[in-house]
């Protein structure tokens, strides 16, 4: 049985392909989050976002959305994309409700098994909720 060099050529570039997004989600550095300018949260972690308008600290919220997208950019955009926009291989934030507060920072505390890292030791909650008020920004 012949394969032609074009099929050789596309399976090649497939197998690359697939490396290359393998690859792409694993390794996250984690990048540090200046949080100075919002209330400290404590260490217990909340189960909603207090910089949620309306919320616990939304007088803060304006503050939260620029802390988070500086926070979202150096820890999350690599795999879950520019703007919360996922590529399709990780879930696309943007569709996180307000009552996926507490599975959200579940999920960034402890990562999960299917590649996403732990921040547990990266981020504290008020940087956590940051990225999350900047993601809940973007998809008005």
């Amino acid at each position: 049985m012949t394969v032609s060099n074009s099929v050789r050529a596309l399976f090649a570039a497939a197998i690359l392909g697939f490396a290359g997004l393998a690859a792409g989600h694993g390794n996250v550095t984690p990048q540090g989050v200046d949080t100075g300018a919002l209330p400290d949260l404590g260490k217990e972690p909340l189960s909603e976002n207090p910089f949620r308008e309306g919320g616990q600290h939304g007088d803060m919220h304006a503050e939260a959305v620029k802390v988070g997208e500086s926070g979202y950019a150096g820890n999350c955009a690599g795999c879950h994309g520019i703007q919360a926009m996922s590529g399709g291989l990780t879930p696309d934030l943007r569709e996180l409700e307000p009552w996926d507060d507490e599975y959200f920072i579940g999920r960034v505390l402890n990562g999960t098994d299917r590649g996403m890292p732990s921040f547990k030791s990266n981020l504290d909650q008020n940087a956590i909720w940051a990225i999350k008020t900047y993601i809940e920004s973007v998809k008005e």
